[in-house]
């Protein structure tokens, strides 16, 4: 029998997503925290985005943080972003 070791990500009481490993799993942690502080942000802003759209952008960017950060201090992205098609999670996430 083998032994399998999970890091499980809870938000609120609700399993987010489940990771093999620690760094991982802290790593998606603050992802969502990123998330979380984008939201009132966005607001702030005359998007005039519904609620659940502005969730999804918030997400976006945190998930695309590192690509952010390059474009905010002025450089030119050296890569497209590809979008996580496969991993379909709500922003509300």
């Amino acid at each position: 029998m083998a032994v399998v070791t999970q890091f499980v990500v809870v938000r609120e009481g609700v399993e987010k997503m489940t990771f093999t490993s620690k760094k991982e799993a802290d790593a998606y942690d603050k992802m969502l925290d990123i998330a979380d502080n984008l939201i009132p942000f966005l607001t702030d802003a005359a998007l005039e985005l519904p609620e659940p759209e502005l969730e999804k952008l918030a997400f976006y960017l945190a998930e695309h943080k590192d690509d952010l950060g390059l474009l905010l201090k002025g450089a030119p992205l050296k890569k497209p972003v590809k979008t996580k098609k496969s991993a379909k999670v709500t922003a509300a996430e």
